[in-house]
């Protein structure tokens, strides 16, 4: 995939100065020298393409009062999509994913309280029959913050 100069610059101004207005696009055209079309027509080309996986904004969810945790749980192989669908009926549930370990199923939940989250655990618990899971709450907070610089200037 050949990403030209004026894709690079889109991606470094939405990873790192994305305008909080009600017209964004258009101030990203503005200052890159595009239409408000072309911003769009090429972010949906880029996601088409894989480059960009998801954009949205990002919150500090423990300023907004939000608890989070990591689970594992050991799911029977044979029953993985059935279970993952469960997990993943949860708004709370921000990242699902399977390892090549005992407890083979591991997830993220976000909640408005400690309380929340063990009632969903509760709720898992009850639907998939499976009562072997671990919750995982952070116990320090290591923020990791990432921007890939795709420009050549």
């Amino acid at each position: 995939m050949q990403l030209d100069h004026v894709d690079r610059h889109l991606l470094d101004v939405v990873q790192t100065d994305f305008p909080i207005c009600t017209e964004p696009y258009k101030v990203i055209g503005e200052r890159i020298g595009i239409s408000e079309q072309e911003v769009l027509s090429r972010l949906e080309r880029l996601m088409q393409q894989d480059v960009i996986r998801r954009l949205g904004g990002v919150f500090d969810s423990r300023k907004l009062g939000y608890k989070g945790t990591l689970c594992a749980i050991k799911v029977p192989s044979h029953r993985i999509d059935e279970v993952a669908e469960v997990v993943n009926s949860y708004i709370g549930i921000t990242h699902n994913y399977l390892r090549d370990y005992e407890y083979n199923m591991w997830f993220t939940i976000l909640a408005q309280s400690p309380e929340k989250v063990e009632h969903i655990l509760s709720e898992i618990k009850q639907k998939t029959g499976i009562n072997d899971v671990i919750n995982l709450p952070s116990q320090r907070f290591f923020k990791v913050l990432v921007n890939f610089k795709v420009s050549k200037r």
